[in-house]
C-alpha cells in the first residue's frame, strides 16, 4: 500500500532539500507535481484540493521561503497537513463507552471483508480488552453467511448467536440482545447483509436494523483495493447512516492508498482498524502520524517494535541472543529466529516499516526477499538431520544432494544457505570478541564479512 505514491513524492521531497533557498515558483512547481500524485493515487478530486490549498497557504510564507533549510520545512508541512487528512494524531478506539451489552453494528457492500472483520474484531476484544462477546449473523440473504461467522466464532475463541430459520435481520439482532444482557455478555457484534451495490432494499434494512439496536458504533467495512469506489462507498453509507467508524480493509495489498487519504474528508468518520492479512489477528489500530510517515518515506518504527512485540517470544529470542553471543549459533537457532520472523508477516512489508527503504526498493525486489525465501530455508533445514543442524561442516556434496531432494529445492539453493548462515556465524562470533565496549569503538565494520563494510556495501 501507498508504495507508488510514496516514490512519487520522495522524489519531488528530493529535490526540494537539494536546493539551498526556495521561491514561490518552485513551490507551486512542487506542489503541482504533489498534485498529480495524489490524484493518480486515487485520492477524492475535493480532497486534493483542500489539500495543496492548505500546504500551499503555509508554505508561501516568509518563515519558509527564508528558512535554513525550505525544502525541509515544505516536506514537514506536508506531512502536517497529510496528518489531519488521516485524522489527525493518535489512534482513535472503538466506542465502548456504553451501558452493557454494547452493541457494535457492522455495515458494508458484500465481499469488502465485513464478516471477517467481524471475527477479528471480536478476537481484539477478548484477547486485548477481556471482554466477554458474542457474535451475531443478520445475513439472510448469502447462502451459509450464518454458518461462517459461526466458524469464525469458534477460531476467535468466542460464542456466536444460535441460528434460528426464518427470523428477519431485525428479529435475529433483537434475540442477540436479549440473549447478552441475561447472559451477562459486555458486547454484541451485529454482522448485516451486504449487496453487490448500493440500492434502496440495502439501506433501509440497515436503517430498521441501526433504529432497533441503538448500537454504540456503526463501523463501515470497506476494501481499500477498490480505490474510489470505496470512497464513494462509503459516502453513501454515512449519508444514510451517519456511521461511527470505518475499517479498511486489505491494506496490505497493492492498492494506490487513495482511499484511506479521503475517508475522513468525505465521511467525518475516522478510519478506527485497518485489516492487514487473512489471519485473525491481522488487525490494527490506525495511526494517522505513522501511516503519513510510511507515505513520506519516514518509515514506521513505533509500528514495527509494537508488532515485534505482539508476535515474537521474547523468552526463546533472549536465549537466541545468549547463544549467539557465546558464538554457539547452529541451524537449528538460525530456523528458529526464521520463523519469528515470519510471524511478524511478509518481509517486504516489514521493510517498508524502516525508513529509507523506499528509496532501494528495486534492490530489495531484485533479491528476492520475502516469506516464501524464509520458508523455503526453513525446508533445507527440517531435511537435514539433527547432527548436520548442529553442525553444518560435516555438510558435504552427498549430503547436500540428499538435503535437496527432501526440501524440493536446488542443491545451490542448499549452498546459498550454508553461506548465508556461515557469514551470519561469523558476524556472531566477532560480535562475541569485541564485546558490547568494542562495537562502540570498532563500529560495524568490524564484525561484517570482507567487502561488505558499511562504507563500501551495497544495499541488499
Amino acid at each position: 500500500m501507498f508504495e507508488a505514491l510514496s516514490d512519487k513524492l520522495s522524489g519531488v521531497f528530493d529535490r526540494l532539500r537539494t536546493r539551498g533557498s526556495l521561491n514561490e515558483a518552485d513551490i507551486t512547481e512542487a506542489l503541482r507535481e504533489v498534485r498529480l500524485a495524489l490524484l493518480d493515487a486515487d485520492v477524492a478530486l475535493p480532497v486534493v484540493r483542500d489539500f495543496i490549498a492548505k500546504v500551499r497557504e503555509r508554505a508561501v510564507g516568509a518563515e519558509v521561503l527564508s528558512s535554513v533549510t525550505p525544502g525541509q520545512q515544505v516536506v514537514k508541512i506536508v506531512n502536517d497537513v497529510m496528518i489531519e487528512a488521516l485524522g489527525g494524531e493518535g489512534a482513535v478506539p472503538i466506542n465502548l463507552n456504553a451501558a452493557a451489552p454494547v452493541p457494535i453494528l457492522m455495515v458494508g457492500l458484500q465481499g469488502s471483508g465485513k464478516t471477517t472483520t467481524s471475527g477479528k474484531i471480536a478476537l481484539r476484544l477478548k484477547d486485548r480488552l477481556r471482554r466477554k462477546v458474542l457474535l451475531a449473523s443478520l445475513d439472510t440473504q448469502r447462502p451459509a453467511a450464518q454458518l461462517q461467522l459461526a466458524q469464525l466464532a469458534d477460531q476467535a475463541g468466542v460464542p456466536s448467536l444460535p441460528i434460528v430459520a426464518g427470523q428477519t435481520p431485525v428479529q435475529i439482532a433483537n434475540r442477540a440482545m436479549d440473549v447478552a444482557r441475561r447472559e451477562g455478555f459486555d458486547v454484541v457484534i451485529l454482522d448485516t447483509a451486504g449487496r453487490l451495490s448500493i440500492d434502496r432494499e440495502l439501506m433501509d434494512e440497515v436503517r430498521t436494523v441501526r433504529a432497533a439496536a441503538n448500537p454504540a458504533e456503526t463501523l463501515l467495512v470497506v476494501d481499500a483495493m477498490t480505490g474510489q469506489d470505496a470512497v464513494n462507498t462509503a459516502k453513501a453509507f454515512n449519508d444514510a447512516l451517519a456511521i461511527t467508524g470505518i475499517v479498511l480493509t486489505r491494506m496490505d495489498g497493492d492498492a494506490r492508498g487513495g482511499a484511506a487519504l479521503s475517508m475522513r474528508a468525505i465521511t467525518g468518520a475516522p478510519i478506527k482498524l485497518i485489516g492487514v492479512g487473512e489471519k485473525q489477528d491481522a488487525l490494527e489500530d490506525f495511526h494517522p502520524e505513522r501511516v503519513a510517515d510510511r507515505i513520506l518515506g519516514m518509515g514506521d518504527i513505533v509500528g514495527l517494535v509494537e508488532r515485534a512485540s505482539e508476535t515474537i517470544d521474547q523468552a526463546e529470542a533472549e536465549k537466541l541472543a545468549a547463544k549467539m553471543m557465546r558464538g554457539k549459533f547452529d541451524l537449528e537457532d538460525y530456523a528458529s529466529q526464521l520463523r519469528q520472523i515470519g510471524k511478524m508477516g511478509s518481509l517486504s512489508g516489514i521493510l517498508g516499516m524502516l525508513p529509507g527503504v523506499g528509496k532501494i526498493k528495486q534492490q530489495i525486489e531484485g533479491a528476492d526477499l520475502d516469506t516464501k525465501v524464509f520458508k523455503r530455508q526453513a525446508a533445507i533445514i527440517s531435511s537435514m538431520t539433527p547432527k548436520e543442524r548442529r553442525t553444518p561442516d560435516i555438510i558435504k556434496a552427498n549430503r547436500k544432494k540428499r538435503i535437496a531432494a527432501g526440501s524440493g529445492t536446488s542443491v545451490q539453493e542448499v549452498n546459498r544457505l550454508l553461506k548465508q548462515f556461515d557469514d551470519m556465524s561469523s558476524m556472531m562470533k566477532k560480535m562475541g570478541k569485541l564485546g558490547q565496549k568494542g562495537l562502540m569503538r570498532h563500529g560495524l565494520g568490524a564484525v561484517m564479512p570482507k567487502g561488505m563494510s558499511p562504507q563500501n556495501r551495497r544495499p541488499f
